[in-house]
């Protein structure tokens, strides 16, 4: 039996989508705090990632502080990363405060990087 071109064409499009979010997750994560020597992914400031069609992404994050000196370049220069990548239409950050941030959400290897463990 023979696939249709539609059924092909619909597995690589599925096939294609999460190679672009490992693409956003690797442009987020050369993304620093110009404070902390750990990018903002392993920090887990990052709570969302979503793909849209015509490949628009959404990013939900935070900062370590409302008050952080960093909060007016921080998400603008995450915005600009994922437009760097070849395909990408368009991008929208937006930061939250809810929940708060705390020491929790770091990964594993940014509490090593920063002395926690």
């Amino acid at each position: 039996m023979s696939e249709t071109a539609e059924n092909i064409e619909q597995k690589a499009s599925d096939a294609a989508a999460p190679d672009l979010k490992e693409k956003v997750i690797q442009a987020i994560k050369t993304v620093y705090d110009p404070e902390i020597p750990v990018d903002v992914y392993e920090l887990g400031l990052i709570y969302e990632i979503n793909l849209y069609p015509v490949n628009n992404v959404y990013v939900l994050m935070t900062l370590t502080s409302p008050s952080c000196p960093s909060a007016e370049v921080i998400p603008g220069e995450v915005e600009q990363k994922i437009k760097a990548i070849e395909g990408i239409n368009d991008v929208k950050v937006e930061i939250t405060f809810d929940p708060p941030y705390s020491q929790d959400m770091m990964s594993e290897a940014a509490k090593l990087e920063l002395g926690f463990l």
